[in-house]
Formats: structure tokens, C-alpha cells, sequence
């Protein structure tokens, strides 16, 4: 009998040593529309990294790193289209042709943003009825944009800071707009006058340039793995579709156009298609992001 206990015991041993040693970093929890990274690490090289969560599937980069393959993804969740409760995130490593799954949960708790009240021109509340076909090719650009997915992950955290101007208006906000119930504001607003620098948050790739309805002129940034920034209200572009970017480069001028009542800069970032809030990549660390 101790020599079939001490015979099982070996075959787990060497079957479990037949992998490479993966370890997993994430937060436990998160709030409702903050973003968080996830870190999946072996000791070995990997065929393969895929992470899943909320319907959103990411095979991200993967580096090596002092002998290590190391994959960095980021998720997220939306303030309007997400609900709190406990989500499943699920990573998928392939190594010499064998797959490993792991399944992890973690927590999204609701969070209590504020209310804004605003008055505009009737008609960015309520668009007349021919500009409806504009705002619909508006939504289907966007979405394409939003939901790009690129291999190589060209960016870091904390993201540049896009201007010089304060904060005003905060992701999350509950927006009044003429006393009518709007959808809640899903990016972050800086102050700034007409005509101040806007600079890329990381590296990347142009992917669009437009004159939208409400967001006025804007450029979207890939930067890789499913991470998109977006610049609104512009008053010159400086970039155009196709162009590589870096850190810090100036992308184009604060302006006006588009659903305002002045001159500021509004910044949103996608996430898997999701729109996060912006302050968290600005102001955390790698680890801070991570959960440790």
C-alpha cells in the first residue's frame, strides 16, 4: 500500500513538472469603469497566451524577460454598458502544443460618481433629423476604431498626461443636459485654450482621423493589445490616418468643435471596446494596476 501511495505520488510530481510553473498577477477587486491589468508569467517559453473577459478575447504580447516569458493584457470595465458582481477572468497558455486553462473572479464594485448639469444648443441634445444619418456612420467608425486589435503592445503605465491644463470634467459623471437625463460622461476632460498642444499618451498608430457630430475633430491611437486612446473637440489635427506616433508627440491643437460649451480637450481610452476611465492610466504604476 506505501509503495502504490509513494508510486502515485511521484506521476503527480513529474506530470505537474512536465509544465512550466505559471503564475498569474491581477487585482481582486475593481471598481465599476476603472481599468486593471493582468500579468501572466512562466518559466519557460510559451506557444501561446489568450485572455478572456466579459466576451472579450486578447492574445497579447508575449516578451522575455530575464529568462521568463512574461504577457501584460489590460481589461476594464464600462461605467454605462457593466454592472458590478463577480466576473470571470479566464487565461488560456499553450506551451509545446498543450493547453492550460486557468479561471480566476474577480469583483467589480459599484462606485458613486457625480452629477453634472449642463446647458448646450438644443440641437446637440436633440440632433435634427438630418444629421441623424451622420451620427450613424459616426457610431459604425467608432466602433471599428474602439474594438481594433493589434499584436505588438507598444504601451506602458502610467500613459503622458495628453495636456497642461487641469482636470475639469471626470469620467463617470452623471450628465443633465438641458434637465434631460443623459448617458454618463465617459472620458475626462482638460482644461485649455484654443490652439494648446494635445500630445499622444503613448506610442502608437494613427487609425483615425474624422469630424464627428458630437466629439467634433478627433484621432484615435491604436497602441496595441486592444488599447485605443481618443482625442475630442479638436481645432487642428496634426497627424494624419497611417501615422506612427510616440510618447508625448504633439497629435494635434485644443479647440471647440463638436457637442461643447468652450475650448477644452476630452481624452477617452478603449479598452477591448470598453471605455475605462483615463485617470487611473495617468496616475498608477504597472503594480498599482496589477492589484500589489
Amino acid at each position: 500500500m506505501k509503495t502504490f501511495i509513494l508510486a502515485l505520488v511521484c506521476c503527480l510530481f513529474f506530470a505537474s513538472s512536465a509544465f512550466a510553473a505559471v503564475s498569474l498577477a491581477y487585482p481582486q477587486k475593481a471598481g465599476l469603469g476603472e481599468p486593471f491589468l493582468v500579468r501572466i508569467t512562466s518559466d519557460t517559453n510559451l506557444d501561446s497566451v489568450s485572455a478572456k473577459w466579459l466576451g472579450a478575447t486578447v492574445q497579447p504580447e508575449i516578451k522575455n524577460w530575464k529568462g521568463k516569458s512574461v504577457a501584460l493584457v489590460m481589461f476594464g470595465t464600462d461605467v454605462l454598458n457593466d454592472k458590478a458582481g463577480k466576473k470571470t477572468l479566464a487565461i488560456s497558455v499553450v506551451e509545446n502544443g498543450k493547453e492550460r486553462i486557468f479561471k480566476r473572479k474577480i469583483k467589480i464594485y459599484n462606485k458613486k460618481y457625480k452629477v453634472q448639469r449642463l446647458t448646450l444648443p438644443e440641437k446637440m441634445v436633440t440632433p435634427p433629423k438630418e444629421v441623424l444619418e451622420r451620427i450613424r456612420h459616426d457610431r459604425v467608425e467608432v466602433k471599428a476604431a474602439k474594438e481594433t486589435q493589434s499584436a505588438k503592445r507598444m504601451w506602458f503605465v502610467p500613459f503622458q498626461k495628453p495636456t497642461k491644463g487641469s482636470q475639469s470634467s471626470p469620467y463617470g459623471a452623471r450628465r443633465i443636459l438641458n434637465g434631460k437625463p443623459k448617458n454618463p460622461h465617459r472620458g475626462l476632460d482638460f482644461r485649455g485654450a484654443k490652439g494648446t498642444a494635445v500630445h499622444a499618451m503613448a506610442d502608437g498608430k494613427v487609425i483615425l482621423v474624422s469630424s464627428h457630430y458630437y466629439a467634433g475633430n478627433s484621432i484615435y491611437i491604436d497602441h496595441g493589445n486592444g488599447v485605443v486612446t481618443m482625442y475630442f473637440h479638436l481645432s487642428r489635427f496634426g497627424v494624419k490616418e497611417g501615422d506612427m506616433v510616440v510618447r508625448g508627440q504633439t497629435i494635434g491643437r485644443i479647440g471647440s468643435t463638436g457637442r461643447v460649451t468652450g475650448p477644452h480637450l476630452h481624452v477617452s481610452v478603449s479598452v477591448q471596446g470598453r471605455l475605462v476611465d483615463p485617470n487611473f492610466l495617468l496616475k498608477k504604476n504597472t503594480d498599482k494596476l496589477l492589484g500589489l
